[in-house]
């Protein structure tokens, strides 16, 4: 089978080998064919620099502006159609189970356990399941490169639902990504982990293009969701701001997270939650422009997809 079917064939987004899988994460469906389940759209909190955040080591926050940031979120969401997620960032062991506690109370949506160590993932992964919020995790994320130990744990947690990241240094192409996905599934599998988001990896523009191509091929081969950090792309772009204006951010991330599910991503994260005034309509717009090509097909968009609540 060839790594990059899309090169080969003029299929459409319509028409994969594999069946499309869709898995239900803490009340909200993500994967399958485009323009017949919506996109799903993660927004991060409490990263490094974020404002809403008064003591990253501590996970003290500000409360009421914290709320308010995730609770837009939520308000696009509805108004959208296009379901969301919360990507939420600890700094130490300290400070994730806290930073989990907040967005876990302020909003129903599910939550990546986004640790910048193994050992702040853990905490909050530990955190979460005595907590009793595990139908609500997904671990961020599982790795070519990861250890035998953070394997183990998310067995022990009960881990049902992860990120897989096919950040594989060894061939850094599409194909690259998708034999990451072949070397990892096994893994996943043993531990327990049958829900896997395959985030196809995107460091800057230029990986934004192979990352796009292998959003195709993973569904294509595996069936799995597929999408990924694609703000990256973005936020790395240093002449943007210098050459283009301040202006052109907001522009180029609603464009670069839109065109990713134009091309089939089932999910993206798309950066500061604070963006999802300008990345929500955005997507909704292609998500319903996709429905009617699912339409022409015989297939009929899942209720309250965008195409029935944006006109």
């Amino acid at each position: 089978m060839s790594s990059s079917p899309a090169a080969s064939d003029s299929r459409s987004l319509l028409e994969f080998r594999a069946e499309q899988k869709t898995f239900e994460i803490g009340g909200i469906r993500v994967g399958g064919l485009p323009g017949v389940q919506p996109a799903v759209l993660i927004g991060s909190v409490f990263y490094h620099g974020h404002k809403v955040v008064l003591d990253e080591e501590r996970g003290e926050l500000n409360e009421s502006e914290a709320e308010r940031v995730i609770r837009q979120q939520d308000e696009y969401a509805e108004k959208t159609g296009n379901p969301c997620m919360l990507d939420v960032v600890g700094a130490t062991p300290e400070a994730m189970p806290r930073n989990l506690a907040f967005a876990a109370r302020v909003s129903s949506a599910p939550l990546l356990i986004d640790g910048t160590t193994t050992e702040v993932r853990l905490a909050g992964l530990r955190y979460a399941a005595e907590a009793g919020l595990m139908d609500r995790i997904v671990y961020n994320s599982i790795q070519p490169e990861i250890s035998d130990e953070e394997l183990r744990a998310i067995e022990e947690c009960g881990v049902k639902s992860a990120i897989l990241l096919t950040y594989y240094l060894l061939d850094f192409t599409a194909a690259g990504r998708v034999h990451a996905v072949r070397e990892l599934l096994p893994k996943c599998q043993q531990a327990g982990v049958d829900q896997l988001l395959v985030d196809t990896c995107v460091l800057d523009l230029a990986s934004f293009g192979s990352a796009c191509g292998a959003i195709f091929a993973v569904k294509d081969e595996f069936g799995l969701p597929a999408g990924g950090g694609v703000h990256n792309a973005i936020a790395m772009w240093k002449g943007l701001k210098t050459k283009m204006g301040d202006h052109a951010y907001h522009p180029c991330i609603a464009a670069a997270i839109a065109s990713t599910v134009a091309i089939g991503g089932n999910f993206v994260l798309y950066g500061p939650a604070e963006d999802a005034k300008n990345v929500f309509p955005a997507v909704a717009m292609i998500d319903t422009a996709l429905s009617q090509l699912a339409i022409e097909r015989g297939l009929r968009p899942v209720e309250g997809h965008p195409r029935f609540r944006v006109g």
